[in-house]
């Protein structure tokens, strides 16, 4: 068995329920064969998300790692770098706003997935789930935790492989109605990511195909 860690966000300031946790539970109660997950919630918070990170990592003793956010403009969306700045464009759920402070100081300007995110997107487009690969993940907690992650990693040797994926709302979330916002059921969501952490834990090698996005 391949051991997995997932982890999604704590609801988000006036939000009751937040999706990426939601996704991270189903997949630990309904695992993708061969794998077993573990799923924790983290703080929607700067000061808070990576010393919780960190306690999960070390607990679980996972061999991938895969941190889960939630995105309102984008469907299953596997991010492929995170970059070293926080620069909050509102309040984290403390009430701190960060202004282009490093996640890491003296930390390098960014790193990569070590997951095959191309090979995992295109698993997850071919079953008909939206999917894409993005090239920011912004500069809030979500961008936060996915730094933080791969510096973990890369501290310990890169003994496990890690990256991050921003999930959609689902259609019954009050900021869903009237505004637009692209939406999935979270057994969707689940599904998609399963197939994601399949494909992760049977490829280290990506695929080589035109896929980048500026999202």
């Amino acid at each position: 068995m391949t051991r997995v860690l997932v982890t999604g966000f704590e609801p988000f300031m006036q939000d009751t329920y937040n999706p990426s946790w939601a996704a991270a539970q189903l997949l630990q109660d309904k695992p993708p064969e061969g794998l077993e997950v573990t799923a924790v919630q983290l703080p929607c918070v700067f000061s808070r998300s990576l010393p919780a990170l960190r306690e999960a990592v070390l607990e679980a003793d996972p061999e991938i790692v895969l941190c889960l956010g939630l995105s309102p403009y984008r469907g299953i969306s596997i991010e492929r770098v995170a970059v070293n700045v926080d620069d909050s464009p509102g309040l984290d759920n403390d009430g701190r706003q960060p202004v282009d402070e490093p996640v890491v100081p003296d930390g390098p300007a960014a790193y990569f997935s070590t997951l095959p995110v191309k090979r995992c997107a295109k698993a997850v487009h071919d079953a008909g789930i939206p999917s894409d690969v993005s090239l920011s993940a912004g500069t809030f907690v979500c961008n936060h935790v996915f730094y933080g992650l791969m510096h973990l990693l890369a501290e310990e040797g890169n003994k496990r492989r890690g990256g991050f994926v921003h999930v959609p709302h689902t259609p019954e979330m009050p900021a869903v109605s009237g505004y637009g916002i692209p939406c999935m059921p979270v057994d969707t969501t689940a599904a998609g990511l399963r197939l994601v952490l399949s494909t992760a834990a049977a490829h280290r090698d990506d695929i080589k195909v035109a896929w980048g996005t500026t999202a």
